[in-house]
């Protein structure tokens, strides 16, 4: 990722703003030598091992494996981490977050996964029949969202998922969310900004990436607290919470351990990068010039 990416031109300008020297570095760039000595941390040929007090990871979705061992080796050698390894690799799987709020008992929509592709038409019974969502277990952005509306489209996009051993999760779809979600963002233990997301007309996804729009809002105690208590779960200290709001109640869809920061500035008006970088002030180790790494 570079500086045109603008989360990461907000990180390094906040960064350099409160006086801290900024290197921003791709990880997929980033080698880990194991064996004889104390493992070693590779950027090209350069050893950044003892380079830095903090890191700000922000993996992308194809590289997650990679980003997040390159970021347990950076814990292993006690740099802060504003997301934690484990916290990242359980935020991109879909499957592993749910499981998690469901035993922590965190409201989350009728939800199942399987990859029997012999009882199709039971799996969409189970879920309570169609319409329903079916998502990619690592899709990001909306991208990997399919509303399938009647039994047949459903059969027919599962089907095809199966035959392309691709992991995916079946969602009822909650008609009255209306297209709208909310996007609550989490530095450290607290709330710093909040928006709604409304999809196009046409488009049932809300994503800012997908077109949709957005505003500034105050989430509900019940929602303040199933964003607060996800991100603790999840294990990560920066994160962006998504729910819907539906008859029951408020529902968690997803949570984002590189969550972007355009939206939600824009829709807000708050500074969420210069919390980021208070946050990284108040835990990172101290030395005379602080430095970040983020991806």
């Amino acid at each position: 990722m570079s500086l045109s990416v603008y989360s990461t031109q907000r990180l390094a300008e906040a960064a350099e703003k409160a006086g801290h020297v900024v290197d921003v570095i791709d990880h997929t760039k980033c080698s880990v030598k194991l064996g004889s000595g104390k493992p070693q941390i590779y950027f090209r040929d350069e050893n950044i091992t003892k380079m830095y007090d903090a890191v700000i990871p922000r993996i992308g979705a194809k590289v997650t494996r990679h980003g997040a061992a390159i970021v347990k080796q950076f814990e292993m050698n006690g740099i802060f981490s504003t997301a934690r390894s484990l916290g990242i690799t359980r935020a991109r799987n879909k499957v592993r977050t749910l499981q998690i709020m469901a035993r922590k008992r965190i409201p989350i929509p009728e939800t199942l996964f399987s990859v029997n592709p012999d009882n199709i038409e039971e799996q969409i019974k189970i879920i309570g029949g169609t319409p329903v969502i079916i998502k990619l277990q690592e899709g990001t952005q909306g991208l990997g969202v399919i509303l399938a509306e009647t039994k047949k489209s459903a059969k027919s996009i599962i089907d095809t998922f199966y035959k392309m051993n691709t992991s995916i999760l079946l969602q009822k779809y909650v008609e009255e969310s209306n297209g709208e979600d909310i996007r609550i963002f989490v530095v450290g233990n607290k709330i710093v900004a909040s928006m709604k997301r409304s999809s196009e007309l046409g488009e049932f996804r809300s994503n800012v990436h997908r077109g949709g729009n957005t505003e500034a809002i105050e989430p509900t105690p019940k929602e303040q607290f199933i964003a607060l208590n996800a991100v603790k779960y999840l294990g990560l200290g920066v994160a962006g919470v998504d729910i819907i709001r539906s008859n029951q109640g408020p529902l968690l869809i997803e949570v984002n351990a590189s969550p972007g920061l355009q939206g939600i500035e824009g829709a807000t008006g708050v500074d969420i990068a210069k919390e980021i970088i208070k946050f990284v002030e108040k835990n990172a180790k101290r030395r005379k010039k602080q430095k970040y790494f983020y991806r």
